[in-house]
């Protein structure tokens, strides 16, 4: 062999490169497969939970927020405020923010009822207990 490097050669290294790579994205989504329902809290989807996440969507919280990395950066990451602050908190201050002050950044209030702050605090309990291994990374202060 003299250093030239055949057609052959070339079509042996994209097919072998192919298969490789096919192999490892089969590998790496059985692995997935496996692995997500052991963390993704399933077990503990209630009709509150579903309520909860349909006031999230209907609210466009996300807009502002983000949950487990995904949605703005422009308020703070909510994937575990159940464990930081607790249900009485979450509920006292979604009730407390005020009609309007201009010129300020701040959360507008929704005029949820009872039942819709319920189940918003079931969803992010929920969120909460989802294993995300620690990500994204959410310390406060």
């Amino acid at each position: 062999m003299s250093g030239t490097f055949t057609k052959s050669m070339a079509r042996n290294i994209f097919f072998g490169g192919t298969v490789f790579f096919a192999l490892l994205f089969l590998a790496l989504t059985f692995d997935s497969m496996q692995t997500i329902p052991k963390r993704d809290n399933r077990q503990n989807l209630t009709p509150a939970v579903v309520a909860g996440k349909k006031v999230w969507e209907v609210n466009n919280c996300i807009g502002c927020h983000t949950l487990m990395g995904e949605g703005a950066y422009f308020a703070p990451e909510l994937g575990n405020v159940y464990k930081r602050r607790g249900p009485d908190f979450i509920k006292a201050w979604i009730q407390a923010q005020p009609t309007g002050a201009p010129g300020r950044r701040q959360m507008p209030n929704f005029h949820l009822t009872d039942q819709q702050l319920n189940d918003l605090v079931e969803f992010l309990k929920y969120s909460s207990e989802i294993n995300t291994a620690n990500w994204p990374p959410n310390i406060e202060g």
